[in-house]
């Protein structure tokens, strides 16, 4: 049987995966689909690929990564999508196959318990609750049942948000083959398993991190592939960004100090002055946090005089520390991992400290709460990511739901360096036509406006009537957000999820549970978020999702594209709010049998010109402009379903 028969077998309305789900049918996208990945493994080239909602991306490019009998890394955006393919799409896929194959499912440290990190922490007691000491009673009775550490099967509310970096390790504090747990490591058996396995699912996370562990010549954490496949593709780009750059956190600083005290009392006592140098690092990052302000994002150069002072003092703290720690290394393994950790962070605080206006990085600082982070962020990942695909693999998928602007993937491409590929669109197979309307309210001002936010809110109140709740209300901005939640309260709607009272899971939870709800949510919630049937029948945006023009990195971004001659709106802020609203609108409908109302707040789509590639990029909903005919679709939908 040829491949090409093979993948059809399996794809048939007959064909095994039929047996294995329930609501099985063929698709013609993702048999075109499936054959495109199987040409590009079989050729050793790469394809980009645009899979609409509903596809069945995820099969169409599993069964031919398996049928193909090479090894595949398989990355995707978060690790809930990394737990489903694993545990539920790859062994449908390796059923339908009937093949033999070795999967294995890897994630970043910091989601397996450390033996190691958690012993230390339970002979340190000092825990700041009675419910983070409940919580590491309970892992460490977990630790000694499971197989695998992973910390999503831990015991409800053992891993409390401020114990899990106590019972977990960093790159930085890791003490390697030097553990005296290294036979037991969780997250050790986890890579064994990786390197003997054909089939690896990690998330971009892990593989950027992994990149750049390479490029700086720091090793490698993931097996060696003849097959990459980069599902959910469009957020490559600012992760990469996060890994290729350079990053010096609050965070870092106090495991940092902390590790260092309780170093210093198991190995050195005779030298207390070890804990006087931490301190004075403690006390340097606490001024500069203090001299930070209130939290934002902005520009190291912008900063002012008092925070340049603050880090110039927390250099000299990191390097008067690593010096005292350079003599105590011989002394114990715990003892040299703090001296490497701050000789490093001593050098990538200078790095960030000299970087100059001529760099094609940028260096800005991130705060929030008591924390903060400084970041060196490069401009521009091309040359990053075609030297990585360049030392990796000889097949490349890259496919998400949203790659595209108005029907081209120039935009995406260029960002990652890929010069040549080949590509394949393929639309969403369900009937937007019938089953969908877009309501652009009339007459709302324009967001800029100091009257949008209370317009805006008078103007989908009645849409919230229509559909009886039932409804996510996606917005740009924390701000605005909690304008809403304060207004829809007060107007007495009860049934409200708003994004952090609880975790992003939980609100889901309670979200499908609940009738007539509706969830307020910002970031979190424009993607990878899945809620089908009749319990999600409207999708509300406030704004077009253009970056903040304050941004650091934005900013740094428009002034470098403007010395190549380019537009920074055309060639960057535009595509980008594009691909983010076809994220937020892919939330609506879910399933063939789903029917919605996308209602869009921002008059610039139809106002502006640039409103048209908004329109072209975006599924063939109906443009509706005055409520009743919202309130007509509705009151259809109710009748049908009666």
């Amino acid at each position: 049987m040829t491949d090409d028969a093979a993948l059809d077998r399996a794809l048939a309305a007959d064909g095994p995966l039929a047996d294995l789900l329930d609501d099985y049918s063929p698709r013609e996208e993702q048999q075109r689909m499936a054959q495109a990945v199987a040409a590009a493994i079989e050729a050793e080239d790469s394809l980009v690929v645009e899979a609409g909602t509903g596809t069945g991306k995820t099969l169409a490019y599993l069964i031919p990564a398996l049928h193909s009998g090479k090894r595949v890394v398989i990355s995707t955006g978060t690790r809930t999508l990394q737990d489903q393919l694993y545990h539920r799409d790859l062994p449908i896929a390796r059923a339908a196959l009937e093949r033999p194959v070795r999967m294995a499912l890897l994630k970043g440290r910091g989601n397996y318990l450390c033996l190691y990190r958690m012993e230390r922490t339970a002979e340190e007691g000092r825990l700041e609750t009675a419910a983070m000491a409940d919580g590491l009673q309970k892992l460490r009775a977990w630790a000694g049942r499971t197989r695998s550490g992973d910390l999503a099967e831990a015991p409800a509310g053992s891993v409390d948000g401020r114990l899990q970096p106590r019972v977990t390790s960093t790159a930085d504090n890791c003490l390697g083959q030097n553990c005296p747990l290294y036979s037991e490591c969780f997250l050790m058996e986890a890579r064994r398993e990786a390197q003997e396995a054909d089939v690896v699912v990690v998330n971009h996370h892990l593989l950027m991190a992994d990149w750049a562990l390479r490029e700086g010549g720091y090793g490698e954490v993931l097996p060696s592939a003849d097959v990459y496949i980069l599902d959910e593709a469009h957020q490559l780009p600012e992760t990469a960004a996060r890994f290729f750059g350079v990053t010096v956190s609050s965070r870092q600083l106090q495991d940092l100090v902390r590790d260092t005290r309780l170093e210093q009392q198991r190995e050195a006592g005779d030298s207390p002055d070890l804990a006087e140098h931490a301190a004075r690092v403690e006390r340097a990052a606490a001024e500069l946090r203090r001299a930070l302000g209130e939290s934002s994002r902005m520009a190291w150069a912008d900063a002012g005089e008092a925070p340049h002072e603050a880090a110039a003092e927390l250099a000299a703290a990191l390097e008067s520390l690593t010096a005292a720690l350079a003599p105590q290394a011989p002394r114990g393994r715990g003892l040299e991992n703090c001296h490497k950790r701050s000789d490093e962070l001593q050098s990538s605080l200078r790095g960030f400290l000299a970087n100059d206006a001529e760099s094609r990085e940028v260096a800005w600082v991130e705060t929030r709460g008591q924390g903060f982070a400084l970041r060196l962020t490069p401009l521009d990942v091309a040359e990053h990511f075609r030297r990585s695909r360049a030392r990796h693999g000889q097949s490349w998928v890259l496919t998400s739901a949203t790659l595209g602007v108005n029907g081209s993937f120039e935009h995406f491409q260029r960002r990652l360096g890929i010069d040549s590929a080949q590509t394949l669109q393929l639309d969403s197979p369900f009937d937007y036509a019938r089953n969908t309307r877009l309501y652009l309210p009339a007459s709302l001002p324009e967001p800029r406006d100091p009257r949008f936010d209370e317009a805006y809110l008078q103007a989908v109140e009645p849409v919230l009537e229509a559909s009886e709740g039932r409804a996510f209300m996606l917005f740009t901005s924390h701000r605005a957000l909690r304008h809403a939640a304060d207004w829809l309260r007060a107007r007495g709607w009860s049934a409200l999820m708003v994004q952090g009272d609880a975790a992003p899971k939980q609100l889901l939870e309670r979200f499908r549970a609940t009738q007539g709800a509706i969830l307020l949510g910002t970031q979190s919630f424009w993607e990878g978020v899945d809620v089908r049937g009749p319990a999600l029948s409207c999708v509300m945006i406030d704004r077009l999702p253009f970056a903040s023009p304050g941004d650091p990195v934005l900013q740094a971004r428009a002034a470098w594209l403007k010395d190549q001659g380019r537009s920074s709106f055309a060639d960057h802020q535009l595509p980008e709010a594009i691909i983010g609203l076809r994220q937020g609108v892919g939330r609506l409908i879910r399933d063939t049998a789903d029917r919605g109302v996308l209602v869009l707040g921002d008059t610039r789509l139809i106002s502006k010109p640039y409103g048209r590639l908004f329109r072209a990029s975006l599924p063939p909903m109906p443009l509706v402009r005055d409520i009743e005919a919202v309130n007509d679709f509705f009151a259809d939908q109710s009748s049908t379903s009666s």
